[in-house]
């Protein structure tokens, strides 16, 4: 929580006691350096513009910000001499004081009315003076001011010339997010600069699912004892990724307490902000190489151009000429952001043309104060819009605001190795984590480890810390475990009493054991049963979760069901079991059977839709058949009940007559096709629906039992009983059991008998329930929870590694062989979960079937009707006689063989070659046994003719007398047997 920043008026009373003190300071004793860029020929036509710099001259970053400011003037008029604009510089320490960097930018508005001050240092100091800027229209332009907190709606007038210290936040969380580390502390300095970064960064840690669970504040001031003490009490704790953001002066003191407590070995984690690896040549080099080895780092990204290394050796040329004493100078980002601040200046002074350069004092009492005289710049509005509108390429790259500010798109990410940070690669606005810059890369954003160079972590290792440890070398983690009276195969605590000691297994337990293995590192643990003195169980599974919620306990294991309400302060890991809450109810006691069960298993629309199809494929058959085939003729009895019984046989394809047309065949492969799916499925749901008659519950659902009034059961201890309670069960209907045993003696009894009528609990124990008495009871899932799963304390470093290692056991050949070896089912029982509805089969099934064969067989009746026409046009086209008489007579003809059917055909030829063998044969016995002689004429043709007309009967009007039959029959009635039998019997042949 950040304090409250101190108001206008405060301030004002603050200025009013040390303004006067401070400006007679700045003076007199300060140094007061003008610099007019002006050349003495010019020096009648430019126009001088008085600008105010304010920096800490005592420190290296003030000495090198003010020669780097000067640097860029000079050369900037340098290479215009034709500009009409000069800027004069006036100079103020501010001596690393807030009061004093005010006073001095007063000073300098008041008394000099300069038109922008560049500076000041630190984002403290330029706290106080953007109150000034903004009422004065003087711009403020700083170039080492970086806290976020100064970037705000209520500062028009500060321009920051450099990079917003949250502009790294996405940069510092993606490397976060590539090695999956969980939880940072975030280590600060007790300032402006060091709490402006904080809310931003915390925000994109959690982007990326990144706890912070402490940050550690260091006052500005602060001894090494304070540290160290601060230090001691990170030791304490299991987070081992530490992101620090501090000035190097503070930083170094860090790391060398680091160093020294034992933080910069193996298994820690150390992440810089640019605060830091961005002045890091400032550092001590000995701290460098003895207490910051292995610390990654984010770098403000500075391209190698010509044109700064140029400027590099022209600036060590001037600054040595000046300071005679300082043997190496080394330059620093913010020496390259003063350069650029410079040159924007100057480029929109000059933008801004010939102005009247003024100041208008608005109050001009005698009892004024200083800040009410201080006046307005009337052009300070203008050279606003003129620097936000600048563009160059500077030193850093490509100089443009907004916002106010420079823009940040690419950040280093460097290693610290020897005396030097090394770069391992880049972070971009649009890429993410890259391991070379490409400006061509039109990759998707991302944060693999494998786009970073190689790390040496501290503790000079190449292994990537998992960023957690336990806070004292040696603790195990104190583990409870529930303690119960049944359903033992879970959790299991043996207790024996001579070496006072507990002995913990179970399925539950065996789980823990081999995730435990899984793990990449080793973890020691002590199982603890959730016991009272005398063994018996110490309180509910709730009471057990709250001992770790009092961190009084570092886990709970066994068959406890992981709660949505209780995610609030534990974490549970991955469940390992089957979820949800079932009920378990007995079976129907069905001993009466339904004498039309058969009928169930088809709807009586799809019953009557078969056996309509039945009679129309009946009457498809005789209609294509009747006049080619013998089988389907006769009595108009004999020829329905033939087309019903040849329909009905497919059933059971006991079909013996034979189909002789085409289109009849066509016909029955597809109603035999039909029949076929329909016995199939008619088979299936017939068999179905005797299983489920046998198992049918005596309750169907929840709500039937809640309805009921009768006596529900709960597995004592467990969140099932709060849960009925919350579905408003009386309490007198709810009865607790503690084993497989009781539940089972409960339901046996029934709720009328002092029993239950149903038993409510998780999966798993119904089912252990059920391995042992599946042919009594059944289970019917009622409600969705989670299952089984261990419980940690919110934010446990354990949490994640936990639930990956429950997935590679539970996906392995391990977890079979835990199953085995605690659930081996002590009955042969099938699936003790049959279903419990069986709906009938509908016509909406088979609708599809019934349109293809109803399509075929009309097909196949327009077809041979077509046919039947065509064949016997004459009969309508030759006749004279009415409408009428042709529709009787061709209906006549429709109904009468069809002798020119190649079925009748071949069996008048068959007939006809045994008739002549029979004939000669007959005629030899004939006449040597009677008076008859025949005439030698006579064939078996004529015979034929004779006996039988077109009809195959006998007739007298083919000139045969009546006679000649009762000779037929004498002569038939010599015939030897056994030349009957060998030459067919006359009657039959001759047809007598």
């Amino acid at each position: 929580m950040m304090p409250p920043r101190v108001s206008f008026d405060a301030e004002t009373l603050l200025f009013l006691a040390l303004s006067f003190l401070a400006i007679i300071v700045c003076s007199s004793d300060g140094p007061q350096l003008a610099v007019a860029q002006s050349s003495n020929n010019n020096s009648a036509t430019t126009i001088p513009v008085n600008v105010g710099v304010i920096v800490d001259l005592e420190t290296w970053v003030g000495k090198m910000g003010l020669s780097c400011v000067n640097l860029s003037i000079s050369n900037f008029y340098s290479s215009n001499p034709s500009y009409k604009t000069r800027l004069i510089l006036n100079v103020r320490d501010s001596k690393e004081e807030e009061v004093a960097a005010a006073a001095a930018a007063l000073d300098l508005i008041k008394n000099k009315q300069v038109h922008a001050i560049i500076g000041p240092q630190s984002s403290v100091q330029a706290d106080f003076i953007i109150d000034l800027g903004n009422k004065s229209h003087v711009p403020i332009i700083s170039f080492s001011a970086t806290s976020p907190f100064l970037s705000s709606i209520r500062s028009p007038y500060f321009i920051r010339a450099a990079q917003n210290d949250s502009s790294q936040v996405n940069a510092i969380s993606a490397v976060v997010q590539a090695f999956g580390w969980r939880e940072a502390v975030l280590i600060y300095v007790d300032n402006e600069f060091g709490e402006g970064i904080i809310p931003s960064l915390t925000d994109a840690l959690e982007e990326v699912n990144t706890r912070v669970p402490y940050r550690s504040l260091i006052p500005p001031l602060a001894t090494d004892n304070q540290i160290g003490q601060e230090l001691y009490k990170l030791m304490t704790m299991q987070t081992r990724v530490f992101i620090v953001h501090m000035l190097p002066t503070l930083g170094s003191r860090l790391f060398a307490k680091a160093k020294e407590a034992g933080m910069m070995g193996r298994g820690y984690v150390w992440i810089l902000t640019s605060g830091i690896t961005d002045l890091l040549n400032s550092v001590d080099s000995s701290v460098v190489a003895n207490s910051m080895q292995g610390v990654l780092g984010i770098k403000t990204y500075i391209p190698d151009t010509r044109n700064l290394d140029n400027f590099v050796v022209q600036w060590k040329k001037k600054f040595q000429q000046e300071n005679p004493s300082v043997l190496s100078p080394r330059l620093n980002i913010f020496g390259y952001y003063a350069y650029d601040a410079a040159r924007a200046l100057a480029m929109a002074v000059e933008e801004m043309g010939t102005v009247n350069f003024s100041f208008e004092i608005l109050n001009t009492l005698t009892d004024a104060t200083d800040l009410d005289t201080i006046g307005v710049s009337q052009n300070g509005e203008k050279l606003l819009q003129e620097l936000a509108n600048i563009t160059f390429m500077g030193l850093t790259g490509n100089f443009s605001l907004v916002d106010g500010q420079l823009e940040s798109l690419v950040f280093q990410i460097v290693n610290i190795n020897g005396n030097a940070a090394r770069g391992i690669g880049f972070w971009t606005l649009k890429n993410g984590l890259l391991r070379d810059l490409n400006p061509f890369d039109t990759s998707k954003y991302s944060t693999s480890k494998s786009n970073l160079g190689t790390i040496i972590w501290p503790g000079d290792s190449t292994s990537v810390p998992k960023g957690w440890e336990f806070p004292t070398t040696g603790k195990s983690l104190k583990i409870l475990v529930p303690v119960k009276d049944g359903f033992n195969q879970f959790v299991t605590v043996t207790y024996d009493p001579t070496t006072n000691t507990s002995q913990v297994t179970g399925y539950c337990i065996d789980i823990f054991r081999a995730v435990i293995e899984k793990l990449p590192y080793a973890l020691t643990y002590e199982l603890i049963p959730f016991a009272l003195p005398n063994g018996s169980s110490a309180g509910s599974y709730n009471d057990m979760i709250d001992q770790v919620y009092y961190q009084n306990y570092d886990a709970v294991v066994g068959d406890t069901t992981i709660l949505a309400n209780r995610s609030l302060y534990v974490d549970f890991t991955l469940p390992y079991t089957e979820s949800g809450v079932a009920m378990l109810v007995p079976y129907k006691d069905n001993k009466s059977k339904n004498a039309w069960v058969f009928l169930k298993p088809l709807t009586w629309d799809l019953w009557l839709t078969i056996g309509c199809f039945f009679v129309f494929i009946a009457l498809v058959v005789w209609i294509l058949e009747h006049r080619i085939n013998e089988d389907f003729r006769g009595p108009a009895t004999h020829q329905v009940g033939t087309s019903l019984w040849f329909s009905f046989s497919t059933m059971v394809f006991a079909q013996s007559e034979r189909a002789f047309s085409n289109l009849t065949r066509f016909v029955l492969i597809v109603w035999v096709f039909v029949v076929l799916i329909l016995t199939q499925s008619y088979t299936a749901s017939l068999s179905s629906l005797l299983v489920v008659q046998n198992s049918q519950p005596t309750i169907a659902d929840v709500y039937q039992l809640l309805n009921s009034g009768e006596r529900v059961g709960y597995l004592y201890g467990t969140f099932v009983h709060e849960m009925l309670k919350q579905m408003k069960f009386d309490d007198y209907r709810l009865v607790s059991y503690k084993s497989v045993e009781e539940c089972d003696v409960l339901l046996s009894k029934g709720s009328s008998k002092g029993g239950i009528a149903a038993a409510i609990d998780e999966v798993p124990n119904i089912k252990l329930v059920l391995s042992q008495y599946c042919n009594k009871y059944i289970m019917i899932p009622t409600f969705k929870t989670a299952g089984f799963g261990f419980v940690f304390p919110k934010g446990s470093p354990l949490v994640p590694d936990i639930s990956r290692a429950i997935l590679n056991v539970t996906e392995g050949p391990n977890m079979t062989k835990i199953e085995k070896a605690w659930f081996t089912s002590e009955t042969n029982c099938l699936d003790s979960t049959p279903s419990i509805s069986s709906n009938s089969l509908g016509l909406d099934s088979f609708w599809g079937l019934f349109l293809i064969a109803g399509v075929v067989a009309v097909l196949a009746l327009l077809i041979h009707m077509v046919m039947f026409v065509k064949r016997n046009w004459h009969v309508i086209s030759s006749s004279s006689a009415s409408l009428r008489q042709k529709i009787v007579a061709l209906g006549r003809r429709f109904y009468e063989r069809d002798i020119n059917s190649h079925t009748f055909r071949e069996g008048r030829f068959r007939d006809r070659s045994m008739d002549d063998g029979i004939h000669e044969h007959a005629a030899v016995e004939i006449s040597e046994n009677t008076n008859f002689p025949l005439s030698p004429s006579s064939n078996s043709s004529q015979i034929n003719n004779v006996l039988t007309n077109e009809q195959g009967t006998p007739s007298a009007e083919q000139g045969l007398p009546n006679h000649v039959d009762e000779g037929c029959h004498k002569i038939a009635s010599n015939v030897e047997l056994t030349n009957v039998t060998k030459r067919g019997t006359c009657l039959d042949n001759l047809r007598c």
